[in-house]
Formats: structure tokens, C-alpha cells, sequence
């Protein structure tokens, strides 16, 4: 295989000018680019990408890190950061965190193996990445603010707005005539079922309803975890008429769960959730929600890593607009079909 040094002899220079004259032609002369070029052509020389990039510390990757990579919610998100990362000639890596911090996913990170990344999973501490981010390996996180420890020039973030989407969830419910009201949230970490909760119970405050009596069950952003969160509700004999599921998967689980125990949505119960997953718009009866542009979060986060890997720093985030989709398992009363948007 013909080598950078083959071609040096060819042309009569030194190994570094023929680095020179492919990489940074201005720095030479145009007699000695035009050397370079012939002998490279005739030695039918090719650059070693891999060693360049060695060099260079650039790896032409990115990781994006997922709590749950079987999610209907990640299929989108991946889709949008894949659109953008196509165009700049990187490829994504999607992987999870791994349970031993010394395991594959973390080595990404720690070892600089990727030239950014993108999280969304909890089991990624703030610490940690604070002391990964870098010059060399910013980060865009999806699933927590920036602020208290996490701080760094190399970090910065991009959310929907979850705090108003699920306000306008209790609002919502509200409007629609359900007064006892429950929450099926998500895993205790979870920075987003937390905004999502703080901003339903801020609309029953403001309608006199005391969030101090008003149930929050967990469950896991799974469907099994939705059932088993309703069940339990259930057992407690307290006829809950309004049911606001912090993402729609738990929501499908609940529906379930409520169709097994003779409960009829919505005319005994109105239930909702939070994503808009396809799935969402073929249920019987089909679920109200709250949309979260989930394509575009993916392509903003790519946006946002586009900018770090450019050499920005300090980047500040971005908060994308949610969508209140009003379906039939709230509609108590009404003639049911079809959807109706409201962006909030």
C-alpha cells in the first residue's frame, strides 16, 4: 500500500510538505501542490482517514444516550437527530448507560471515543457529566435543567416545556367536569414527570382543589407500570374521575387496567397522558394527551451539538412548545371523534 513517504520521494519533498500540500494547500507553493498532486495520483495515494482522525482527536461520531431504547417516544427523537447528523458526516451511536460505570457506554464518555453527545437518561449522573464534558466532548442534555451542579461551558440543554403542558392537563380535566383527580407519574428521578406534576397541580390549585389529598402513584414509562399504578388506585376504593398520566404508554397501561375492572373511559373516568404517541389516535376510545414535538427535539439537540462542536461555548437552551390534543377519553358527554389542537 502506498504510503505518504512514497509519495514524498516521488515528488522530491519532505514527508511534512506532502502533508502540507493535501491538507493545507495555501501554505505551499502552486509548483509544489501541483508536484504533490501528480505523484499522489500516479502512487494512486490515499490519506489514512482513521490515522488522521487519530490525530486530530475527532472520531466522526456522537452518542445518544437513552434511559429506554424500546420506547415509542425514541424512534421519533432518533429520527430527528439522525436527519441532522446525516448532514455533517457523523454518525450516532444510540446506546443506554450501563448499569457498571467501568462498561462500554460509560468508556464512551470517559475515554473521549465520540466527539459529543446527547443524554437522555437519568442514570447518567450531573457530576459525572460535568467532569466528561469538554473542548473536545460537549454535551446536549434532554432529560434535566442546567443549573446547580449542573454547570459547564460544554454543556447545554434543549426540553419541551413540560411545566405548561401538564398545567394545561389539569386545566383540561378540569374544563371537562372531573373534580377527583390522580396522578400516575414516572420513575421518582425523572425531571420530567416532576415539571409535568408541578404544573397539573398548580391548575387544581387554582381551581380550590387540594393537591395535598390528590394521590401520586410512580410507574415506569411502561405500560405494565401504568396498569399496576391504576390497580393500585383502584384498591383504594375512592371513585378517581380524572386520571392524568405522566406519558401515554403508563396512560395505555391505565386504560387497560380500568377496562378489566368494568370502568368505562370516559364517561365513569377521563384519563390522559403525555407524548402523543402514534398509538395514542387508534385506541378505543382514543387518548387525549399533550404533545411533545418529539422529531424535533432530536433535530434541535443536533442543532444545539452542531454549535459545540463548531467551538461554541456557553450555548444557552432551548424549550420547545407543547400541543394539548384533545380525544375521546376525556370528552365526557360530547359527541366523540376526531382531535382537537391547541398549542400551548
Amino acid at each position: 500500500m502506498t504510503t505518504i513517504r512514497d509519495v514524498a520521494r516521488a515528488a522530491n519533498v519532505s514527508v511534512s510538505t506532502v502533508s502540507l500540500a493535501l491538507h493545507h494547500p495555501h501554505r505551499v507553493s502552486e509548483e509544489t501542490r501541483e508536484r504533490v498532486r501528480r505523484a499522489a495520483e500516479q502512487l494512486q495515494y490515499q490519506p489514512n482517514g482513521i490515522a488522521r482522525d487519530l490525530r486530530m482527536r475527532r472520531t466522526h461520531t456522537i452518542a445518544v444516550f437513552l434511559h429506554n431504547l424500546s420506547g415509542p417516544f425514541y424512534s421519533e427523537l432518533i429520527s430527528g437527530v439522525e436527519s441532522v447528523a446525516e448532514t455533517l458526516a457523523l454518525t450516532a451511536i444510540v446506546t443506554r448507560a450501563s448499569v457498571t460505570k467501568q462498561q462500554g457506554s460509560h468508556r464512551l464518555l470517559r475515554e473521549g471515543r465520540v466527539d459529543g453527545a446527547i443524554v437522555l437518561d437519568p442514570h447518567i449522573e450531573s457530576e459525572e457529566l460535568c467532569r466528561y464534558a469538554s473542548e473536545n466532548l460537549p454535551v446536549v442534555v434532554l432529560d434535566r435543567a442546567l443549573g446547580g451542579v449542573l454547570q459547564s461551558d460544554y454543556i447545554t440543554a434543549v426540553a419541551a416545556d413540560h411545566l405548561d403542558g401538564g398545567y394545561r392537563a389539569g386545566q383540561h380535566l378540569l374544563a371537562q367536569g372531573f373534580r377527583r383527580m390522580a396522578f400516575i407519574a414516572g420513575p421518582i428521578d425523572s425531571e420530567h414527570s416532576r415539571l409535568r406534576q408541578i404544573g397539573f397541580f398548580r391548575a387544581l390549585d387554582e381551581a380550590g382543589i387540594d393537591t395535598v389529598k390528590v394521590p401520586v402513584v410512580h410507574g415506569d414509562f411502561t405500560e405494565s407500570g401504568g396498569y399496576r399504578a391504576m390497580d393500585s388506585l383502584l384498591d383504594t376504593g375512592i371513585p378517581w374521575d380524572g386520571i392524568f398520566a405522566a406519558n401515554d404508554e403508563m396512560a395505555i397501561g391505565a386504560l387497560q387496567c380500568l377496562t378489566d375492572h368494568g370502568r368505562h373511559v370516559p364517561e365513569d373516568v377521563g384519563l390522559m397522558g403525555f407524548d402523543d404517541i402514534r398509538l395514542a389516535r387508534y385506541l378505543h376510545p382514543s387518548l387525549t394527551t399533550v404533545r411533545q414535538p418529539m422529531y424535533e427535539l432530536g433535530v434541535a439537540a443536533m442543532r444545539q451539538l452542531e454549535k459545540a462542536l463548531a467551538g461554541q461555548t456557553r450555548i444557552p437552551p432551548i424549550t420547545l412548545p407543547t400541543t394539548l390534543i384533545i380525544r375521546e377519553s376525556t370528552q365526557r358527554g360530547t359527541q366523540q371523534g376526531g382531535s382537537i389542537h391547541a398549542t400551548i
